[in-house]
């Protein structure tokens, strides 16, 4: 398992949500390229970029400044947030983003998405977000009456191969992981999978870590690291305390 550290990106500035509600914004960058030279000196193998101006409105917003990011730093990035179409995708991954994260198409079409695994593959996740265990699109600003873990299991017969799992009630508000819901969610697929939401200590992160299946390939880590609750190299030591 590895630390994933995250860069939310609205406006030009590094903010974070609280569960995911976009009236309740904290600032805490105005230089997401600093953030990234950050994370990646303190060891980050991957960052996990979200544009949440496009999250909103459908069409990535901040693509300029993720292009910095991707020229500024030599660690592996994945993006996501308003991703939903080929056109978008392929300007992406052509521009040296590694992994691409589709959310609310995904949700909405599944032939869109099988299209898009046939053709890129393991370049592609598929973002569950889940409130109450239901599934959420277009930013978190819509609630759908779909079982999350059911979506997954039809992601997973699509030869999915990554899934980003984001429990939206622990998002943001450093009330440590909704672990059963995480371990719900492995016993429900055979992919890979990534857990985000609610990380807010060490204990949490080897709490996830000790868990020790090797489906469990990362954890997404945000306001902790911004509210210095502890380091990205804390955190991936922590993970290695229970390898």
């Amino acid at each position: 398992m590895i630390i994933i550290p995250a860069i939310d990106i609205k406006n030009g500035k590094v903010v974070r949500l609280t569960q995911g509600k976009f009236d309740q914004e904290t600032i805490y960058d105005q230089d997401p390229i600093s953030v990234a030279k950050n994370w990646e000196s303190q060891g980050a193998e991957l960052i996990h970029i979200v544009d949440l101006d496009g999250a909103q409105t459908g069409e990535i917003a901040n693509l300029d400044t993720i292009l910095k990011i991707r020229e500024a730093v030599k660690v592996p990035l994945e993006v996501g947030g308003g991703i939903r179409n080929t056109g978008t995708i392929d300007k992406l991954l052509n521009a040296g983003i590694s992994r691409v994260i589709l959310g609310t198409r995904a949700v909405e079409d599944p032939n869109f998405l099988s299209g898009i695994l046939c053709e890129w593959d393991k370049q592609i996740a598929v973002s569950i977000d889940c409130a109450n265990g239901k599934v959420t699109k277009k930013g978190w600003t819509e609630t759908s009456d779909i079982d999350g873990k059911d979506l997954a299991r039809q992601l997973a017969n699509l030869e999915l191969q990554t899934l980003i799992y984001t429990d939206i009630a622990r998002d943001g508000v450093l009330v440590g992981p909704n672990i059963q819901g995480i371990k719900e969610m492995l016993s429900a697929i055979n992919i890979p999978m990534i857990a985000s939401g609610g990380i807010s200590t060490l204990d949490d992160i080897k709490a996830l870590a000790s868990l020790n299946t090797p489906q469990l390939i990362g954890v997404i880590v945000g306001k902790a690291l911004y509210e210095q609750k502890f380091t990205v190299k804390e955190a991936i030591a922590a993970c290695s305390q229970n390898v």
